[in-house]
């Protein structure tokens, strides 16, 4: 008995390796596995690596055409995710007429150090790329709607608002400048009341949406739900308010007592979801 005993000690650690719990496939994961994109485009290259974005052409596409583009974001804290995570969304758009695009991004690690600034660089680097790229994208520049979740929401809310955080050689003169925000629960204050502030360290104010708000930006749409412990709700509510303060539209959707990536998660709110941004998006032109 003994010995058995001491067998079970030495043991355990590989049988809980074994078992340790594996996050099972919800709604969106499910949706993403049966997708593909049309092409994968390299749009940037930071040092070794290659940043691609993953383009969904709409039913009739051809080179030249002008078509609103629906650009995606996934989240993951910055520092994990993968552009599949947002297929359901670019390929939602893409079927409603839209070049639709995930985009891939550095992800922070403080090792090798990728900042959240570089998260940010990329994303603006990737507007770049789609202004200049238009003609052969098929897209309008004017008309460059983008979206994200979470980290990526964040990421999203940046192509608008840190002009002042700009990869080194980009051409500063190729405006970023989205006609439309869709923001589904997103890092939008950095603030120790928010999230994100111990990855930024202390220039956390120059990435918090929600302290950067001025006249100017675009329409913009937030989804989030008031029983967020990740992303606060109370960070959405105060941005809501600065950015009608500063004279801009914005519309808060709220639900009531979700959690962080509700929408995600269920296949009735993913697609009431779509439904409120085709409304929103029609409301400004972008959306036949």
């Amino acid at each position: 008995m003994r010995h058995f005993f001491v067998f079970l000690l030495l043991a355990a650690p590989a049988f809980s390796q074994v078992s340790a719990p594996v996050k099972a496939p919800d709604a969106v994961d499910r949706m993403a596995k049966d997708l593909k994109p049309s092409r994968v485009l390299v749009y940037k290259k930071a040092g070794d690596r290659e940043l691609t974005m993953h383009v969904f052409d709409p039913q009739g596409f051809k080179p030249g055409d002008q078509r609103a583009c629906f650009l995606t974001i996934h989240g993951g804290g910055w520092s994990g995710g993968a552009p599949p995570r947002m297929y359901p969304f670019a390929a939602h758009y893409a079927k409603l007429g839209l070049v639709g695009i995930s985009l891939q991004y550095r992800l922070y690690n403080a090792k090798t150090g990728v900042s959240v600034f570089d998260c940010v660089k990329d994303v603006r680097s990737a507007m770049r790329y789609l202004q200049t790229h238009a003609a052969e994208l098929g897209i309008d520049p004017k008309k460059i709607i983008v979206s994200g979740g979470s980290a990526g929401g964040h990421l999203a809310a940046a192509t608008a608002l840190f002009d002042q955080v700009n990869e080194e050689g980009d051409d500063l003169a190729v405006k970023v400048v989205p006609a439309a925000l869709v923001l589904l629960f997103p890092v939008i204050d950095t603030s120790k009341e928010g999230y994100g502030q111990a990855k930024i360290g202390d220039r956390w104010q120059e990435l918090s949406p929600a302290h950067n708000v001025r006249a100017g930006l675009p329409p913009t749409i937030i989804f989030h739900g008031t029983g967020d412990t990740v992303t606060p709700f109370v960070g959405a509510k105060i941005f809501h308010e600065a950015m009608l303060k500063a004279g801009n539209r914005c519309e808060l959707d709220v639900n009531e007592g979700g959690a962080h990536g509700y929408l995600m998660r269920d296949q009735f709110l993913f697609d009431e979801t779509l439904r409120k941004t085709d409304t929103f998006l029609k409301s400004l032109g972008l959306l036949k």
